[in-house]
């Protein structure tokens, strides 16, 4: 999520090895902040867009990274000590799994190495003797609902026509899968420019002093706005639903991302990883999607019910 002008902690030389090398700094920063974030629009457009296999395998590596990166982030604490790698594995096969169902309609084989892997972590406890267990299995856990879960119910959002969830979407899931994300991109264009200009109110000090109300309000209305859009260009939905769609994604990705700075509080640390220049890790740039993604798809199946009942 984009922060206030200033939140970014300077990672420039000291002053004395710095003087009159700022101005030429911030624009080779600005310029890799740039390029990253053209290739990562890029990558993400192209990978939903092209076809449901590329979508769904796009989230499966996601998953897996941000997995991967979170389960590093928790163990630079002295009291937690995650399997990073049984940890992932889990992960990945819980997707697969949520994939092989989505596909399918039946239960996919791919879950048997997720049970075999949570039961792993749960009972190598017993002999590691390591002096905080409950921490370890509450973190590896977690990873399984804050991250898996979520990227994994974009593959049902996918293939909902496949499995007759919601007849709303017909086989135009990925359209609503890609919405998700040029509405959060959307918000937070939004939130960053009216709070730049207009902010005054602090929306939540305690964990993210830099958001205000009038940010959030003013990424609600863009948001709104790009949703009519959209609408016009994919009558999946009516453009009362897009809107609606919209606003939860506004609402509940605002949370996501205060869910993520609270985390980083948690963990002391200022960005979860670097392996986006210039923007930071994985959790860093899905974090809003994370809590996000569960809303839409509680939205969009209670549309679909909602108008089968009707009939």
């Amino acid at each position: 999520m984009q922060q206030q002008p200033g939140s970014h902690s300077d990672h420039s030389l000291p002053i004395g090895e710095n003087e009159g090398k700022k101005p030429q700094s911030k624009a080779s920063n600005f310029l890799i902040r740039t390029i990253t974030g053209i290739l990562f629009v890029a990558v993400m457009v192209g990978g939903i867009l092209y076809s449901p296999l590329t979508c769904a395998f796009l989230f499966f590596v996601i998953t897996i990274l941000t997995t991967w990166e979170f389960t590093g982030v928790v163990n630079m604490r002295e009291d937690t000590e995650v399997n990073r790698l049984i940890t992932t594995v889990a992960a990945a096969s819980f997707y697969l799994g949520f994939w092989g169902y989505a596909v399918t309609n039946f239960v996919s084989l791919a879950f048997l190495p997720w049970l075999l892997s949570v039961v792993y972590l749960l009972i190598s406890e017993l002999y590691l003797q390591r002096p905080h267990p409950l921490q370890n299995w509450a973190m590896a856990l977690m990873a399984q609902l804050y991250i898996a879960l979520p990227f994994s119910l974009l593959v049902f959002i996918l293939h909902a026509s496949d499995m007759e969830l919601y007849t709303v979407l017909h086989s135009d899931g990925y359209l609503c899968v890609l919405a998700i994300f040029i509405f959060l991109w959307c918000s937070d264009s939004g939130a960053y420019c009216c709070g730049s200009l207009l902010g005054k109110h602090k929306l939540f000090p305690r964990i993210s002093p830099g958001k205000t109300w009038e940010g959030s309000v003013g990424g609600g209305i863009l948001t709104v706005g790009a949703s009519q859009v959209v609408a016009a260009f994919a009558p999946v939905l009516t453009p009362w639903q897009w809107a609606g769609f919209a606003l939860v994604v506004v609402v509940f990705g605002t949370w996501g991302d205060l869910v993520e700075s609270l985390l980083k509080r948690y963990l002391g640390i200022k960005d979860s990883g670097h392996i986006l220049p210039g923007h930071g890790g994985m959790l860093d740039r899905f974090d809003s999607s994370l809590i996000a993604i569960p809303a839409c798809f509680v939205y969009l199946s209670i549309l679909g019910y909602s108008m089968m009942s009707a009939l």
